[in-house]
């Protein structure tokens, strides 16, 4: 949703400051403030794009194995509240989620309410968040796509990946599973 966001609203130079935040010499809320400076839009503008984004085919049916198995699912996104609670509610989901908080007065900031201040990279630590959720005796099974995911997927105990993920844990030796779709994963 955040490369959504960027590539419909954010005037050009957003690319060059993407590529620091991707290797690391710009953190998440570094490069979300810097990247608001170039935005044209209001929240209204945000919450019409995120209605018009669709989920992943498998991802309902995913939840329900989930809840049958009483399995215990969350999103951990280095994304923003108001994109997540938009497409939650747009497909009626009730899924606890952690992530960045979406600030807007006369511009768009962010706040980092799940931050690891002793390395300060993504904006929610996934790492710090997944060991806190993780009831004693339980596995941890991680699904990502992008580079806010590299680093739980090297303390998960399972890990579905594609996109830069996959990419990253092939090149890291990281065991990970390929996924498409949340079929994939449903198997």
């Amino acid at each position: 949703t955040c490369s959504a966001m960027v590539e419909t609203f954010a005037r050009d130079g957003w690319q060059e400051i993407n590529r620091l935040w991707e290797q690391k010499e710009l953190s998440t809320e570094e490069c979300a403030n810097k990247t608001f400076e170039l935005f044209d839009a209001v929240p209204d503008d945000i919450k019409k794009l995120m209605k018009s984004i669709e989920i992943d085919d498998y991802f309902i049916a995913f939840l329900k194995l989930c809840k049958r198995q009483e399995d215990k699912v969350y999103i951990l996104s280095d994304g923003y509240d108001l994109n997540i609670q938009t497409i939650l509610k747009k497909y009626n989901i009730d899924v606890p989620y952690f992530c960045n908080r979406l600030i807007y007065t006369d511009k768009f900031m962010i706040q980092c309410p799940h931050i690891n201040q002793s390395c300060g990279k993504c904006g929610t630590c996934k790492t710090t968040l997944m060991k806190q959720l993780k009831e004693p005796g339980s596995q941890t099974i991680y699904i990502g796509d992008g580079y806010s995911d590299t680093c739980p997927a090297t303390h998960a105990d399972i890990v579905y990946a594609k996109g830069s993920l996959y990419a990253f844990c092939m090149e890291n030796g990281i065991d990970a599973i390929p996924y498409q779709s949340f079929k994939d994963i449903i198997g």
